[in-house]
């Protein structure tokens, strides 16, 4: 190897080590605020950990693994799937869920769909929506006001917050005291 080749590779090995390098520090800092926003506690010093079964259907993979990792982070249990067929076969496998995760637009079989199919198996099922579309928002809102909703792109504190709110209603669900869960809107603060 020539002294300007050798110059070139070694330089071409530090940019791949500091692009390497910088990858894993994003991904450490990133896990470091999932933690932080996971472990500490939550609005009225609410924990916004948890034990329970989630099914998370989305299609996007980066927003499914980045989401998945969010909800193991804060110690749920989480079984994913891509679309609403794997979804099913996913649930059928499984012996309980406490909430279904899923966006609205979905291939094939809409989240919507899919969450009204399995309500019809297991009534009171707790589902939380999310969605990049600003109409369907509003749709869900205007059709489905019980249901909640919340808008793409979301923080994990917030992902977390509500799903710590309607994990704790289901309680409220079998009194059968009216829950409002109206979608919420805008880029969370």
């Amino acid at each position: 190897m020539s002294g300007a080749e050798e110059e070139s590779h070694h330089a071409a090995a530090a940019v791949t080590k500091l692009s390497f390098l910088r990858e894993v520090d994003v991904a450490e800092a990133n896990s470091a605020v999932a933690r932080d926003e996971c472990l500490n506690p939550g609005i009225g010093g609410e924990l916004l950990t948890g034990t329970e079964t989630i099914l998370l259907v989305e299609d996007e993979a980066f927003v499914r693994e980045v989401t998945h990792e969010v909800l193991e982070s804060a110690g749920y249990c989480v079984v994913t799937a891509r679309n609403a067929m794997e979804a099913l076969t996913e649930r059928e496998r499984m012996s309980h869920v406490d909430l279904l995760l899923t966006d609205v637009v979905l291939p094939g079989k809409s989240g919507r769909a899919l969450a009204r199919d399995l309500r019809s198996r297991q009534p009171g099922l707790a589902v939380l929506f999310v969605t990049g579309y600003a109409t369907q928002l509003a749709e869900i809102e205007t059709v489905q006001p019980a249901e909640a909703c919340l808008p793409k792109p979301f923080s994990a504190a917030v992902l977390l917050r509500k799903l710590r709110e309607l994990l704790n209603g289901k309680t409220e669900l079998r009194t059968g005291k009216p829950i409002m869960r109206a979608c919420e809107t805008g880029w969370p603060a």
